[in-house]
């Protein structure tokens, strides 16, 4: 499907090319790009290639007839919503829809991908393929790439990078299984984290509450990939490592209401939310109130 801007990338866009109505690039969300189109019929091609993996999930209401070409490889038939299109990197490609369309399009690095095949499945990234898919059903990919569309209408920027980055290694790892040539088993560990290693990183998540933190800095703690770090974490806590930052900052903040006069915006930017709403939005999940009416309780 169409073009987006690259991850990163201060090259202006070209005209040519439409406009998302929403996009992570302000977000300032690593690695992903993740941005949603509505645009009319048309096309365009793309004889510069993609700067990373294209995944394109299909959002219209109604079915419409899409022809694509991606290197050599030509397709053309109706898409209808659910429907996900895999276009590896650096391959020429093109794209024209007869009926108005609207799709959800994630960017995924090269580089990103080749560093989690080697971290993950010990895959040498010179021999990694991603297969091309035209019009693939994927319940499990579906529910990756609509958990990237639901934090994108969030907005959260910091709060909900952590959560970006697992769904991120979470994505990679299923293509890599699915859509890879190469077919890799993906090693597990049974068991969980360890006591010590758990003291570890909950003592790192303590330190740094008012800082961004990331996926990569807690799985380097332990010295696991950051996929198999997140699974692990889950088998012992329970909670995704996203849960569990997100309870320990609202815990901090309910200290912090209930032992300082300091400001509900600023002890917000204390507890490493990114405004005083954020933390209205994540106080009222975990407790049913505000800060506010938890401060006068």
């Amino acid at each position: 499907m169409a073009k987006t801007s690259q991850v990163n990338s201060t090259l202006p866009r070209k005209s040519e090319i439409p406009i998302p109505i929403m996009s992570s690039e302000t977000l300032g969300w690593q690695p992903l790009l993740v941005e949603e189109f509505q645009q009319p019929p048309g096309g365009i091609d793309l004889p510069e290639a993609w700067a990373g993996h294209s995944i394109a999930l299909c959002l219209a209401p109604r079915p419409h007839r899409i022809s694509q070409m991606v290197g050599d490889r030509r397709y053309t038939g109706l898409y209808s919503k659910g429907d996900i299109s895999i276009t590896p990197a650096d391959i020429p490609a093109s794209y024209r829809a007869e009926g108005n369309d609207h799709y959800l399009h994630v960017l995924v690095p090269a580089q990103f991908f080749q560093s989690v095949a080697q971290q993950t499945a010990e895959l040498d990234p010179t021999r990694l393929e991603l297969v091309t898919e035209f019009r693939v059903r994927d319940p499990q990919l579906e529910q990756i790439l609509m958990l990237l569309k639901a934090e994108l209408y969030k907005g959260g920027g910091g709060v909900g990078r952590l959560y970006v980055e697992s769904l991120a290694n979470v994505l990679a790892i299923h293509l890599l299984r699915e859509y890879s040539s190469t077919q890799p088993r993906i090693p597990r560990h049974p068991g969980g984290l360890g006591d010590h290693q758990l003291l570890q990183v909950s003592e790192y998540i303590h330190a740094h509450l008012d800082q961004e933190i990331k996926l990569v800095d807690l799985a380097n703690i332990v010295s696991v990939s950051q996929f198999h770090f997140s699974r692990l974490f889950k088998q012992s806590m329970g909670m995704s490592p996203h849960q569990y930052l997100v309870q320990q900052r609202v815990e901090r903040a309910k200290q912090l209401l209930k032992t300082s006069k300091l400001a509900i915006a600023q002890i917000a930017l204390q507890c490493g939310f990114n405004s005083q709403s954020h933390l209205g939005k994540a106080f009222r999940e975990a407790t049913g109130m505000t800060p506010s009416d938890y401060r006068q309780h």
